[in-house]
């Protein structure tokens, strides 16, 4: 009991107060370390190791031999077959060259009129040419439609129609633009198909033209009017090259499907 009395007796006994003249304690500063320095030289010892190992990569690739490609599995497929020594290509017959025939006289490429066939009285050409202005007033515009063609470097309109029967007229267009940066004859071939599904047209999307990857050809519900005989309608759109082609086949009696289609193959076969 008295060493325990003496113990708390020393533990709460109050502190001596401190000797004014004594200098205070010092306390040694923690030592710092040097974590950044060895990050840095980490990272370069890690740069010096990529640069020399690509290094070495490089030289050791160097020196091999070239490893040869694996051969073609249709090595025989050379197009065009080399002529042999001495002799040259000839060039194709006008018959067959497509770009030459369209230089031509366009008018010889429109598909000819059927045996007993009478000219149409109310045809706009004049001796197989159609001038622009009068192929530009066909449309609901006139003025803006001849503004485009313009744009688009029409350059000459070739146009033959007759009529067959008491009231069926037929009339085929080759429209030739210049060749250049420009696609005329597919930018008017896609403005006039993009149309025919509307009510006032043909009310469908047509059918595929054979032989042609943009051709179609259409045929339209009949028009009645009081008053007026009935009308029927097809056309046919295409484009070959530099040449639009439009077809229009127009009666007072049903239009059957494959005669407008085989018009329009026909005239397709001719450029």
């Amino acid at each position: 009991m008295e060493a325990t009395e003496a113990a708390e007796t020393a533990q709460n006994a109050p502190a001596p107060a401190p000797d004014p003249g004594a200098e205070p304690p010092t306390r040694s500063a923690p030592r710092r370390r040097r974590v950044g320095r060895t990050i840095a030289l980490i990272a370069v010892a890690a740069v010096i190791g990529l640069v020399g190992g690509t290094a070495v990569g490089y030289g050791i690739q160097a020196e091999r031999e070239p490893t040869p490609l694996p051969p073609l599995n249709q090595p025989a497929l050379a197009y065009p077959k080399p002529l042999p020594k001495g002799q040259k290509a000839t060039p194709l017959p006008a018959s067959e060259d497509r770009q030459a025939k369209a230089q031509g006289d366009l008018r010889k490429l429109l598909v000819p009129k059927p045996a007993g066939a009478k000219d149409d009285e109310f045809a706009g050409d004049d001796d197989g040419w159609m001038s622009p202005d009068v192929f530009a007033s066909v449309f609901t515009k006139p003025a803006k439609a001849f503004s485009y063609q313009l744009e688009l470097e029409q350059r000459r309109i070739a146009a033959r129609s007759w009529k067959t029967g008491e009231h069926r007229h037929v009339e085929v267009r080759l429209i030739q633009y210049r060749s250049g940066a420009g696609l005329g004859a597919q930018d008017h071939i896609e403005d006039q198909q993009s149309y025919m599904p509307d009510e006032e047209y043909a009310e469908s999307e047509g059918e595929e033209l054979k032989g042609s990857t943009n051709g179609r050809y259409y045929v339209f519900p009949v028009e009645r009017e009081a008053g007026y005989l009935d009308l029927y309608e097809a056309r046919a759109y295409f484009y070959r090259g530099d040449i639009a082609v439009e077809i229009f086949m127009s009666d007072t009696k049903k239009i059957a499907e494959k005669d407008i289609r085989s018009l329009a193959e026909r005239q397709l076969a001719r450029l």
